[in-house]
């Protein structure tokens, strides 16, 4: 498997991170992104049923575990990562194909798979090439859908900067030019925000789920969203594109 040095760094970050057992800070704060993970996984449910499905970047196959259950014909789960792989296969789930594979340049063949999807993993990637091998692998009129985050407002990214041993050195969140790029690519594109308003009351509920002040405020954000020069704010995207 040829890596270059950002692959190998995060290889290293990412075997160290598993083999640590210990959950990153910042996920106490993803009850945020409630519906954008809700928004995901129903995508996933109506498309994956009898279809052949690659997760790209599944570190211990928490969401490969989901993916299964709405009944692909095949899925196969891919990671930088040796220890997620090793951790992933040691939960025995005899229907998931775990492999360790570099997203940026996969073994497999051209159109291949019929779904790809992934979360938080294109940030760590070279966005162009892991993009370009996705566009690759998927079959003519194949869809892909991923979570990442965005790198668009000021105070997340302050916030980040102060906390830069919660992540890896060559963590990049995305541009509105990277989200761009999808459109160079396929020409069935969708662009969704979420986490503004969401993020910044989250001290006001426990749990989205079943909190009307979640749901308050998310209707709010999907609102504030619409208008084209506040997506800034948002701390994360789906991108959903099909292949024709």
């Amino acid at each position: 498997m040829n890596l270059t040095g950002i692959n190998i760094r995060e290889k290293e970050f990412h075997n160290n991170l598993h083999s640590s057992g210990n959950p990153r800070s910042q996920n106490k704060y993803y009850k945020a992104l409630n519906n954008l993970y809700e928004d995901f996984l129903i995508f996933l449910k109506n498309k994956t049923p009898n279809k052949n499905v690659l997760d790209f970047g599944c570190g211990n196959g928490v969401y490969s575990e989901k993916v299964i259950t709405f009944n692909p014909s095949k899925l196969t789960a891919i990671d930088i990562s040796d220890k997620a792989i090793e951790i992933a296969k040691s939960k025995n789930h005899s229907k998931i194909n775990f492999k360790v594979e570099n997203c940026e340049n996969t073994k497999f063949n051209s159109n291949s798979f019929d779904i790809i999807y992934g979360v938080g993993i294109l940030h760590h990637l070279s966005l162009n090439k892991a993009v370009k091998e996705a566009e690759r692998l998927l079959k003519k009129d194949g869809n892909l859908i991923f979570i990442e985050p965005l790198g668009t407002n000021p105070i997340i990214n302050l916030y980040r900067k102060f906390t830069p041993n919660s992540r890896s050195d060559d963590e990049h969140p995305l541009t509105f030019d990277d989200v761009r790029y999808f459109r160079s690519l396929f020409s069935k594109v969708e662009i969704h925000y979420y986490g503004f308003l969401t993020l910044v009351f989250l001290p006001f509920y426990k749990s989205a789920k079943n909190s009307k002040i979640f749901s308050f405020l998310s209707k709010i954000d999907k609102a504030l969203f619409t208008v084209p020069f506040l997506k800034f704010l948002a701390w994360s995207v789906l991108i959903k594109a099909e292949k024709n």
